[in-house]
């Protein structure tokens, strides 16, 4: 399990990524070829990770996200440091916190 402050990684087995694509939606690269698993909204900054692979996302706002990084990769960020992955698939979740009377995504 890898955490690069609000996204945690957790690697799964082949058997419980998602079967087929349909219903997902998929993520295309940013500008600099990375797939942005959560892009700050003040700084600007950006989870990604580099590599070969596609990243996957359910709808909605709390969805589950899948990378597939079938010969690995790296996740970067500005203000951390990079968190090499093995190749495998794994379940992105992004950190939530209550507020009175909502739950949102964590973002800086």
């Amino acid at each position: 399990m890898y955490r690069q402050g609000d996204v945690l990684i957790v690697p799964v087995p082949k058997e419980a990524a998602p079967a087929s694509d349909h219903g997902l939606t998929r993520r295309p690269r940013d500008p600099r070829g990375r797939l942005v698993l959560a892009l700050g909204e003040v700084t600007g900054h950006a989870h990604a990770v580099v590599g070969p692979g596609e990243l996957l996302r359910e709808p909605g706002p709390f969805a589950t996200a899948w990378l597939h990084l079938p010969e690995g990769g790296r996740v970067v960020h500005e203000e951390h440091a990079a968190i090499p992955l093995p190749k495998g698939w794994y379940r992105v979740v992004r950190q939530r916190e209550y507020l009175p009377g909502a739950v949102r995504v964590v973002s800086d």
